[in-house]
């Protein structure tokens, strides 16, 4: 055996043919080798190619499927509240006395003695002061004097005239003096209760010498000390002497908005709470109202009173009072306020139905911060959108997140 270049020969003793037949059939076998090693290499590439042909077109379609999926908005919903048959509402309020009035002197005069200071509490009837009146005194005796004179005058015109008279029957004296006899007794008699009625003015004068608690209260003022000028009256001269209060049943004023005018009725419940008392609740009722919105705030003055035997409310103090009314109406529904759509053509909500977004349009009622009462356009059945996309609009297909174990969107 030998080798040409790139050809094997084979020369074996015995072998049959000529040299260049050996050489024809090298060189055929040499191409089919060719051949054969480029169609392998040739379906290595082609796989290759289909491979990559293969992975790209699967990204392009999973790219497309996720590319419409994050077209379809993912919302979260909630369902609609029903409106309370009753709630409970908070409003401040001011306390007051059941009966609060100031004392002042009904005659003039000097302070003599006070028996009371601020903060003491006094039946009806109790002597607070006592004032000195010497010009009434010594009045009521000059009148106690003109009333003896008057009564003595009358005396003697009584007598007089039933003498004139006693003589008429005998016509002993003209009827003319008898006439005149009755007449000055008449006078005299007037003269008589004229007198005696100015005594008993200036007695009541005298009377007002000593002061009295109108009624059962506590003292919250007292504006004068003994020796001081008092002044009768209740004009620009005159001071108040004391101020009372009664406390043992309070007055709480509170101004209801007009939208829960109509649940503020005579018997409803409404319980105090003072910052000074953290966790009590002093029972209360509504006893009347002023029946009439007032003009400038839109509010109804209502009067709740307070049993306070044990003194502990003050009169003056702030309080809130909650109020537990009846619901106006039982068809109504609570959504939170992320909920509204502002648009154009009103107000709307965004509901989903079959898979799709459907704007829904809302009548509101009373605002309770992060919530709103839909009077209209919601059965309840519905589920809410919650911070709906500016984007969405009715017909529009939408996903429903999946809710998490408490409540929330996951």
């Amino acid at each position: 055996m030998r080798v040409d270049g790139n050809y094997e020969v084979e020369t074996e003793a015995g072998a049959s043919g000529k040299p260049g037949q050996e050489n024809r059939r090298t060189t055929s076998f040499g191409h089919a080798k060719q051949v054969i090693t480029l169609a392998l290499a040739a379906m290595v590439v082609a796989g290759i190619v289909y491979r990559g042909i293969s992975t790209r077109v699967r990204a392009t379609s999973a790219l497309t499927v996720q590319t419409q999926e994050m077209a379809v908005p993912t919302v979260s919903v909630i369902q609609p509240k029903r409106g309370a048959s009753s709630e409970e509402i908070v409003l401040p309020g001011n306390i007051q006395a059941f009966i609060d009035a100031p004392i002042y002197a009904r005659t003039n005069g000097y302070l003599k003695r006070w028996y009371v200071d601020i903060g003491a509490r006094v039946k009806a009837g109790q002597l607070l002061a006592e004032i000195d009146t010497p010009e009434i005194d010594q009045q009521l005796q000059q009148a106690r004097a003109d009333l003896a004179t008057a009564e003595a005058n009358y005396q003697l015109a009584k007598t007089t005239a039933a003498r004139y008279q006693y003589l008429l029957e005998t016509d002993s004296v003209a009827k003319q003096d008898v006439e005149n006899a009755v007449a000055n007794d008449q006078a005299k008699k007037a003269m008589v209760q004229s007198a005696g009625e100015n005594v008993k003015r200036l007695e009541d004068l005298q009377s007002f010498e000593k002061i009295y608690a109108p009624f059962d209260g506590v003292i919250t003022a007292r504006n004068t000390d003994i020796g001081a000028l008092i002044d009768s009256g209740s004009g620009s001269l005159a001071k108040e002497l004391f101020h009372i209060a009664a406390i043992r049943t309070l007055r709480v004023y509170v101004n209801v908005p007009q939208i829960y005018s109509r649940s503020a009725v005579p018997g409803v419940q409404a319980d105090l709470t003072l910052a000074e008392f953290p966790g009590r609740r002093f029972q209360g009722r509504l006893v009347r109202t002023a029946d009439a919105i007032d003009q400038a705030s839109r509010t109804l003055l209502t009067e709740i009173d307070v049993d306070n035997a044990a003194g502990e409310l003050l009169p003056g103090a702030y309080a809130e009072v909650h109020f537990k009314l009846a619901s106006g109406s039982a068809s109504t529904f609570t959504i939170p306020v992320n909920t509204l759509l502002f648009r154009s053509e009103g107000l709307r909500v965004g509901v989903v139905r079959d898979g799709k977004a459907v704007l829904v349009p809302v009548v509101l009622g009373r605002d309770f911060g992060t919530e709103v009462e839909v009077v209209s356009g919601l059965d309840g059945s519905e589920s809410v959108i919650t911070n709906p996309p500016d984007s969405l609009v009715s017909g529009g297909e939408v996903r429903i997140a999946p809710q998490a174990p408490n409540g929330g969107a996951q």
